[in-house]
């Protein structure tokens, strides 16, 4: 049997460690790396070999509150064992990002996957309130991997002049900025998708915010 499709076979990596199968999809070698990581609960598309999926919901008692009140948080799941794990969510762009002893803010919606290694909490975005759409995001503290997804070619900006990004396009930025929420001069001047249409997410200092090329996946038409 021929064809361009075989020439898509798996790739090995390092055991332990993050690595992309192709742009949209995401291996994770369980071999190693003390035995477990967290994943998007629903993400896994195949695994190979002894693998565990358990629910982890929160992660926490107080964020597991926090989730309830903003809508943000992320349903996880523990995966562990030994083996290989493919990981994927939309056929959305997936990007590695390595921490080392630093911490970054994610969008919730945006996270694939973690190593255990690194803390998470759930913040929000100063100035934020329920008429700007909430705005809580995910704090990554720490060292290790985290795989995020980006629905549209996304862009990094670097932030060394005040910075004003759409709500839902932001999929994270660098923790040591200041972050508030802009409201546009008029109501009229209808920017964004949402209950956050009016509503910027304002940066300031020095640092990166990285933005996707969408305002997030078509919301489902109801009959």
């Amino acid at each position: 049997m021929r064809g361009e499709l075989l020439t898509k076979s798996e790739r090995s990596g390092e055991p332990g460690r993050f690595m992309l199968q192709n742009s949209r999809m995401l291996k994770v070698d369980l071999a190693g790396t003390g035995g477990f990581f967290y994943a998007r609960q629903g993400s896994m598309v195949a695994y190979q070999g002894d693998v565990d999926f358990d629910y982890q919901g929160s992660g926490s008692l107080g964020r597991m509150f926090k989730k309830a009140f903003t809508g943000e948080g992320m349903s996880l799941m523990k995966v562990s064992g030994s083996g290989d794990v493919f990981l994927a969510q939309d056929a959305d762009q997936i990007f590695i990002l390595e921490l080392e002893n630093e911490s970054i803010t994610v969008n919730g919606k945006a996270v694939l996957a973690f190593e255990s290694g690194l803390t998470w909490d759930i913040n929000r975005v100063e100035g934020a309130s329920m008429m700007s759409g909430g705005l809580f995001n995910t704090t990554f503290t720490g060292s290790g991997m985290i795989a995020v997804l980006a629905y549209g070619e996304p862009v990094v900006l670097d932030v060394d002049v005040p910075t004003y990004v759409d709500m839902q396009a932001a999929i994270l930025w660098s923790t040591g900025l200041q972050s508030s929420i802009r409201k546009t001069a008029k109501l009229g001047a209808v920017i964004g998708r949402g209950s956050g249409e009016a509503y910027q997410l304002a940066l300031s200092g020095r640092g990166i915010v990285v933005v996707q090329a969408s305002e997030g996946h078509p919301i489902p038409q109801t009959s």
